[in-house]
């Protein structure tokens, strides 16, 4: 067994299944101590117990949170942070926001945001303002948020980003892949340079998991079951996430959307810095946090704790 991570602790959302659970096995298998959040108790429970069967010396445990609300996003940050605090650790290594899921028709969560954008957008921009003070607080850190080559040729429609007038369930998912790139962006230029935490986003491929075959119509998860025939595992995947999350040779790399361990060029609207620093000030009103602007700004809030 490695332990070339032992001592880290590395949190990874989505982590019951597909790139989620296979990130989190090869970090343990690393040696890392894992905190897994899923929205299934049964199935948290029993992902819990095969990676500690896969390495006993890791700590793993589970948060269940449906991550759509973000009344539980918070919750799951209050016990992420007991958890660090029960095991006398200082700091978080890493964050990898990857759950996510697609909705065909417009789905309301039950605080009223349009559900793509609460999952994939919404949950990991305010999961990683939580943590950002236990992530600060390690000698290095990463965020990984798993984007998708879905985000090119998608624009954010400032009228209505949810969709909610017109809704499209491509389009929508398309807007929160771009979303994850843009708030990767604009978290780095937040940060500062010569930071202890970077961001990165990741592109995980084309990958064989059920995601387009939830809640959508018959031809829908017809062409679906066709596509993914030529994607790859999520094993395969995963292992671009894992080096993202934990390789120390890039945390001062200025390239922040990878795929398969290697950089990759975004979409020229991902790297606009306008839209990134509008998306931001947006998402914080979505979220209910207070505005924090200018970088130094920014740091503070990493190291004494965030206001609501």
């Amino acid at each position: 067994m490695e332990t070339i991570l032992s001592g880290k602790t590395y949190v990874v959302t989505g982590a019951t299944s597909g790139i989620g659970l296979a990130t989190a096995e090869i970090l343990v298998r690393q040696g890392a101590n894992v905190i897994g959040v899923g929205r299934s108790a049964e199935r948290c429970r029993a992902a819990e117990l095969h990676l500690s069967y896969l390495n006993p010396d890791s700590l793993v445990h589970y948060c269940v949170a449906d991550l759509s609300l973000q009344s539980q996003v918070r919750t799951a940050a209050e016990q992420i942070r007991a958890l660090l605090a029960e095991s006398g650790r200082p700091g978080l290594d890493g964050l990898v926001n990857n759950a996510g899921t697609f909705t065909y028709w417009l789905a309301l969560t039950a605080e009223g945001f349009e559900t793509q954008w609460a999952v994939n957008h919404l949950a990991p921009f305010l999961l990683t303002r939580e943590l950002l003070p236990l992530l600060a607080g390690a000698p290095i850190a990463r965020i990984v948020t798993v984007s998708s080559d879905s985000h090119i040729g998608a624009r954010l429609n400032w009228n209505d980003i949810q969709l909610r007038r017109h809704y499209d369930g491509l389009r929508a998912y398309g807007q929160s892949k771009l979303a994850n790139v843009l708030f990767t962006l604009e978290m780095n230029r937040r940060l500062g340079p010569g930071s202890t935490v970077r961001a990165f986003a990741a592109d995980p491929g084309l990958v064989k998991t059920d995601i387009g075959l939830k809640g959508t119509p018959g031809l829908v998860r017809w062409i679906w079951k066709r596509r993914r025939a030529g994607g790859v595992s999520p094993e395969v995947s995963a292992r671009g996430v894992a080096f993202l999350v934990s390789e120390p040779s890039i945390q001062d790399s200025l390239d922040i959307y990878w795929k398969d361990g290697a950089p990759k060029r975004a979409s020229h609207e991902a790297m606009d810095t306008d839209s990134a620093r509008k998306l931001w000030e947006v998402s914080e009103q979505m979220c209910g946090i207070q505005p924090q602007a200018a970088a130094p700004e920014f740091s503070q809030l990493v190291f004494t704790g965030m206001e609501r």
